[in-house]
């Protein structure tokens, strides 16, 4: 195909999907394509799917029958782990033409050199157990945020989650070559880097090499010491880490740290121990309440957010009153709450009794609720005082928004002086 050709992007899912869709896009910029919005016509239109939830399935579903009444003669690519889960379901929807699994989302450039509209649907994807090799990724957009991505794949073997056998083995990029890149970002004037992973604390595991030898090279102790040197970067951000890999040297080094925020997401999942021994998890909520109150001794100012899941198999009134109690007691700020949802091929698929669609949605609602009063409430602790914060560029209403260091949002009038700057600002 001729490359005087435009792109547009979807992304779903998390952060790392995002850091990954921004790197694949500037790689098809370098070969010659003109980016344009997915609300526009363009001449290939690429989705990056998550499959975490039923939704981001039918999502990807969605958004191919909408590109196919707007421009049937675009190309159509899906990649992600949606794809490499299902590539056959994939190809099957009318419109796709390219699906790209795991190992081949970073060779795009070349797949598409081979595309024509109008062949049979292309696979190319590969059993995820070959999957070995690290693509470093960042975002770079109009946000004065930066996602890097450091870590990929997993090795842990929740009952309830498909990123093992969407992403593969745990495998880590180099504390030099993130650095690398963190100095690059720096040059390009981003003041705040969000380190992102799909299981960051196992940093430096490298998949079957250290499996083998029993030990790694590098660890992610010392590559947030490391990043704490690297000049131009004003904030550091690490966007999630379990609490059984949270060690207390990390907490200590972001309490003294000039550079890492003090704001911790620390995913749960639940508060009730029978249920955590159901999801595979590798600890017990009284570890998880061992690190909340570490933190908050050193740091009574950190903003704590935790992941929590709802309507898990076995789940009854009591186990989820547990989970409310717990985390009702517990000094987090706020919370990511998901409903639980069937996924092929997972061991929770085999756990009773299943909890009903609609009881999940009300515990759903009524752990939102209490993380909305948990952000006023944490919020409230600071009304009055000058904190830090980081104002980004995108204007709406002529109103701006910005987060202190401690992750609280501010909302202010534009101005275009204050944008990509750290301002002293009474909350």
């Amino acid at each position: 195909m001729s490359f005087s050709k435009t792109v547009a992007f979807h992304t779903l899912g998390c952060k790392l999907n995002y850091a990954e869709t921004s790197t694949l896009s500037r790689m098809l910029e370098k070969e010659g394509f003109g980016k344009k919005a997915f609300d526009e016509i363009a001449d290939v239109y690429v989705i990056n799917t998550c499959s975490v939830t039923d939704n981001a399935d039918k999502e990807c579903r969605q958004l191919v029958r909408r590109i196919q009444r707007r421009s049937p003669e675009s190309l159509v690519v899906i990649t992600g782990c949606y794809a490499q889960l299902k590539p056959e379901e994939i190809a099957g929807i009318e419109g796709v033409d390219l699906v790209l699994g795991a190992a081949e989302k970073f060779n795009i450039a070349s797949h598409l050199r081979e595309l024509s509209k109008g062949d049979s649907t292309k696979i190319s994807s590969c059993d995820i157990g070959d999957v070995n090799g690290f693509n470093s990724s960042y975002s770079v957009n109009d946000r004065t945020r930066t996602f890097l991505k450091v870590q990929d794949g997993c090795d842990y073997s929740c009952s309830f989650c498909t990123i093992p056998m969407a992403r593969g083995r745990s495998r880590s990029d180099s504390i030099a070559n993130v650095v690398h890149n963190a100095n690059e970002l720096a040059a390009g004037g981003v003041k705040e880097i969000v380190l992102t992973g799909v299981n960051l604390g196992d940093f430096g595991l490298n998949g079957i090499a250290d499996e083998k030898s029993g030990k790694r090279k590098e660890h992610f102790f010392d590559l947030v010491q490391q990043l704490d040197e690297v000049e131009g970067i004003e904030r550091f951000r690490i966007s999630s880490i379990e609490p059984n890999l949270l060690s207390n040297d990390i907490i200590d080094f972001v309490a003294g740290s000039k550079k890492f925020m003090p704001h911790f997401h620390i995913p749960l999942q639940s508060g009730n121990n029978r249920i955590l021994g159901q999801m595979r998890r590798r600890y017990r909520r009284e570890l998880y309440a061992e690190r909340v109150e570490k933190i908050k001794a050193v740091m009574p100012h950190c903003c704590i957010g935790a992941d929590v899941i709802v309507g898990f198999p076995g789940e009854s009134d009591e186990d989820f009153k547990d989970t409310f109690d717990f985390l009702h007691a517990m000094d987090v700020s706020y919370l990511h709450v998901f409903t639980y949802s069937e996924r092929d091929d997972t061991a929770a698929l085999n756990i009773t009794p299943v909890v009903p669609v609609q009881l999940r949605h009300t515990r759903n609602k009524t752990l939102r609720n209490l993380s909305y009063m948990k952000m006023q409430y944490f919020t409230s602790l600071h009304s009055g005082s000058a904190r830090p914060v980081l104002f980004e560029s995108v204007s709406k209403n002529d109103m701006m928004e910005g987060y202190t260091d401690n992750y609280i949002r501010i909302t202010a009038p534009y101005k275009k002086e204050m944008v990509n700057t750290i301002t002293s600002w009474v909350i």
